[in-house]
């Protein structure tokens, strides 16, 4: 697994159940600008690489914007100021690797054809820039989860990974494989209740420097069930497909149209905002996704929290 992210709050519960799962070989750790800008997300991956304790993970740096244009700061602030929320954790000792992510994508897959699964849970930029760079990618890869757009909601808006570079989330359904897609309305379900945050603060150091300030971040949107802990979704689906129920379904990523906040429903006026995904979930022609329409909710937390405990006793 290569993990592509923007830390960010659950990109980091994201590293975290990566760092704690036997089954994963964490090949590579790339950064995009996203949840804040690229100079904090690559120090944050870095800062949370020797937390987690996965020391000889290299971390490389991506881009700082989308394919065309400039991409403004997120004003919301969900991840506050530093990405990390409440978060402190040590600077870190090591720098990034040389290169770019996009060349660090190519060649890391290039070199291990259909064993290595990109996971990407924020912006497309990197591996759209990888793609364009080597379009044989899609073939050398074992496959491609991500993190973003919406499926099972009419009507439909951009998600903020899918609004912040549509033209390359463009380029990433079109590139001719099978993109496995978790949309927010689907990860959205995956919320942190009290008996999780619980059980998330009995694993020690992992739980009270890391996972629990997370999750409590009064930035955080909470609905009944707690806040949602969208980008973990996608690496416990590699984990565990069973996670989530997916079909077969033909993708296109609006372009034009709308210059909609993220998150902003469609003018009927002027059509769809940028980023937003139309899912044919019937298709009849050749789909290029298998797009999530159900989370075992259940099945997903005992499988994160057992990794969580496992990753918390190494780590004391």
């Amino acid at each position: 697994m290569i993990i592509d992210c923007d830390p960010g709050i659950d990109d980091a519960m994201a590293l975290a159940l990566a760092a704690g799962s036997p089954e994963l070989e964490i090949l590579g750790i790339t950064t995009v600008a996203g949840n804040v800008d690229l100079d904090r997300t690559t120090a944050n991956a870095l800062r949370l690489r020797e937390f987690l304790g996965m020391d000889e993970v290299p971390v490389v740096t991506g881009s700082p914007g989308p394919l065309s244009g400039d991409r403004a700061p997120r004003e919301d602030r969900p991840h506050g100021i530093s990405g990390l929320g409440t978060v402190v954790l040590p600077e870190a000792a090591r720098p990034p690797a040389a290169g770019h992510a996009a060349g660090f994508l190519v060649e890391t897959v290039r070199s291990r054809p259909g064993e290595v699964t990109l996971v990407a849970v924020g912006p497309l930029t990197n591996i759209a820039l990888a793609l364009r760079a080597e379009p044989r990618l899609a073939e050398w890869a074992r496959g491609l989860v991500l993190l973003g757009g919406s499926y099972t909601r009419r009507p439909a808006a951009p998600d903020f990974n899918m609004a912040a570079d549509p033209e390359a989330a463009a380029v990433v359904f079109g590139a001719g494989w099978t993109v496995t897609a978790i949309g927010v309305d689907i990860a959205g379900r995956a919320r942190a209740p009290g008996a999780v945050v619980e059980a998330m603060r009995a694993t020690g150091r992992l739980g009270g420097e890391l996972l629990v300030p997370c999750v409590e971040f009064p930035g955080r949107a909470r609905g009944a069930g707690g806040p949602a802990v969208y980008d973990v979704c996608a690496v416990a689906h590699v984990i565990d497909p069973a996670v989530t129920v997916t079909v077969p379904a033909a993708v296109t990523v609006e372009t034009a149209g709308d210059r909609s906040e993220p998150g902003a429903r469609p003018d009927p006026d002027t059509g769809p905002a940028p980023g937003t995904t139309l899912a044919d979930l019937r298709p009849r022609g050749p789909a290029n996704a298998l797009v999530a329409t159900g989370l075992d909710v259940d099945r997903f937390w005992e499988l994160t929290l057992a990794a969580y405990r496992g990753l918390g006793r190494r780590l004391g």
